[in-house]
């Protein structure tokens, strides 16, 4: 009969080193995931404040004119271009990480939303994106008349 020895058994550094894992294993290039997996460009939060959901996505050095956002059902797009800096008088790199070019971000969003009164912000390269609740969902007060 074999014991098992439970002198250097740590749960809780077992699953942090399993997390790790996990994360290095997704944050590899050759496992993807598709427009939503790690890396997606343009990175975003998406939250629900109560009166709809807010869509924050990072797309500094972008015009703001560029950018397009479409919304159809609960889907929202986010494209534009960021633009190549000009690097003519570079002799090198030590490093280039930056994207340039055309992007292209499709989400989904919960149900229940007004695409149509959605107003959309840009500033110090976060666009903030806020899309109430339909009236349909929206909590409503009833009041009660005397007879």
């Amino acid at each position: 009969m074999a014991l098992i020895s439970l002198e250097n058994f740590d749960p809780v550094a077992n699953t942090l080193r399993l997390q790790q894992e996990l994360d290095r294993y997704l944050r590899n290039p050759a496992f993807h995931l598709g427009v939503s997996s790690y890396g997606a460009f343009p990175p975003v939060n998406i939250l629900d404040n109560g009166e709809g959901a807010v869509v924050m996505a990072e797309i500094p050095g972008v015009d703001p004119a560029t950018i397009a956002i479409s919304g159809q059902g609960n889907t929202i797009t986010l494209s534009g271009e960021r633009k190549r800096e000009d690097t003519s008088n570079a002799r090198g790199f030590h490093r280039r990480e930056r994207p340039f070019g055309a992007f292209s971000r499709s989400l989904q969003l919960p149900e229940n939303l007004d695409m149509a009164r959605a107003t959309a912000r840009y500033e110090s390269g976060v666009l903030r994106i806020h899309i109430p609740k339909a009236e349909s969902v929206r909590p409503r007060q009833i009041q009660v008349q005397a007879a």
